[in-house]
């Protein structure tokens, strides 16, 4: 490990030499593996090996398909590990793996993307990463907001369409928001909420249990709208706040409140446009009936 963080370092080596001298001296890696570019890549920018513990760097939960998150919504825990590498020595090796893509113009590096594509007949990040000349594809991620924008700029398409990979990024950067939006209205009512992190639940008023959910607009090959409310029986939580989203999945159309009581069975519930009394009973413009059920009134108030 230090050897590794040293060549990159202090001694000029790109990734490929490195891993080439590593499977020289018959030294594997901990699958047992021979070393790759990629893997002596991924090495140097796990920040495990300075003690920090980094969750969320990828997802599932809206899809069985693990997709990589933005940076900005990692969940760090710093000094948890006994580090084997000075925290010096890592962010030094950042700046050189930063500063290897600055250089390129949004055109140079399309170019190069364009040439990998050409090369393999299909792209991918571990493909990207692989390639000694050209920047690694979390820099394609940054410059370009992500790998499925760069492919479409180069004209590529994936034979599987990630386009749904977009939507939920897009869904992930908002569900934070809406909790916070929900947490906020209960404060300034005088509730009480306290974030049960394990579970993503939130306890208010030490009484009942919300969780909130984000619902993707899906259309059907007849153009109709459906929404799938993926409902988590796990948490316990007393009532689901299903945010549906528009139909071009950039904002917010309404909300179900939707009791546990009344969901319990289901594990996922499917909406149209119009479901009838017993369902669209719970559906609401906003979230103010929501607050109003946690909000205090003094007992004269009441009486």
């Amino acid at each position: 490990m230090r050897w590794v963080y040293q060549s990159f370092v202090a001694g000029g080596l790109p990734e490929g030499e490195i891993a080439k001298r590593l499977n020289e001296r018959g030294i594997c890696t901990d699958y047992n593996r021979a070393w790759t570019r990629g893997t002596v890549h991924q090495l140097l920018t796990n920040e495990k090996y300075i003690g920090n513990n980094v969750y969320y760097r990828t997802s599932f939960k809206l899809k069985k398909e693990h997709v990589k998150n933005p940076s900005e919504q990692w969940v760090r825990a710093e000094n948890v590990f006994e580090p084997l590498i000075t925290a010096g020595q890592f962010w030094e090796a950042q700046a050189i793996i930063e500063a290897r893509c600055r250089h390129f113009t949004d055109e140079e590096m399309l170019e190069k993307l364009k040439s990998v594509f050409q090369m393999h007949g299909k792209i991918s990040g571990l493909i990207i990463d692989e390639h000694e000349d050209m920047p690694s594809s979390s820099s394609y991620r940054t410059r370009f907001g992500s790998l499925v924008r760069a492919y479409q700029l180069i004209g590529y398409t994936p034979e599987i369409d990630y386009a749904y990979i977009e939507i939920n990024r897009l869904l992930r950067k908002q569900h934070p928001d809406l909790v916070t939006q929900v947490i906020s209205g209960l404060n300034n009512l005088g509730a009480t909420v306290e974030s049960e992190n394990a579970t993503d639940v939130l306890l208010i008023n030490h009484e009942y249990r919300a969780s909130v959910a984000l619902s993707r607009c899906l259309k059907t090959e007849a153009g109709a709208s459906r929404w799938c409310i993926r409902l988590e029986h796990g948490n316990q939580a007393d009532i689901t706040i299903a945010a549906r989203m528009t139909e071009s999945n950039s904002s917010i159309k309404d909300f179900y409140l939707l009791p546990r009581i009344d969901v319990l069975p289901l594990r996922h519930l499917r909406l149209t446009e119009d479901n009838g009394t017993m369902f669209d009973g719970y559906r609401f413009d906003d979230l103010s009936y929501f607050f109003a059920l946690a909000e205090r009134v003094r007992v004269e108030d009441a009486a």
